[in-house]
């Protein structure tokens, strides 16, 4: 990207990403994205996916639907979501790939300095 393109984004755009950015803020919304970025799944499924019950992923996916991030469809009497934009998929693939298993950031190609773990990551200790 040239700077002049930099440049060139509005507040409109800053106000959509962020928007889209807070939707997948959440631990269960994101892992919802990822599922359903591997194909379209019912409520039952994603809930089992997911380990939650399926009134609170039902909550998530009518936030990811007015967001638009998630589409459905009806199939007989059950009605299935996925995501359609190929964009968030791959936002969200990218961010995976700079995180390891464990949630520390991805190696540098500078295997001398160890993991580390991002700087947003929440204690797990008590502070006190």
């Amino acid at each position: 990207m040239d700077d002049h393109h930099l440049a060139d984004i509005t507040d409109a755009q800053l106000q959509a990403a962020a928007g889209t950015f807070d939707m997948l803020s959440t631990p269960t919304r994101l892992h919802l994205v990822w599922l359903l970025a591997a194909g379209e799944y019912d409520v039952s499924t994603l809930a089992e996916q997911a380990g939650a019950n399926v009134p609170a992923i039902s909550q998530h996916l009518a936030k990811l639907r007015a967001a638009g991030i998630v589409a459905s469809r009806r199939d007989g009497r059950r009605q299935l979501y996925r995501v359609e934009d190929p964009h968030i998929i791959a936002v969200v693939a990218q961010m995976f790939s700079h995180i390891a298993p464990d949630g520390t950031l991805a190696a540098d190609p500078d295997e001398r300095r160890a993991p580390r773990a991002p700087r947003f990551a929440v204690a797990t200790q008590p502070v006190g």
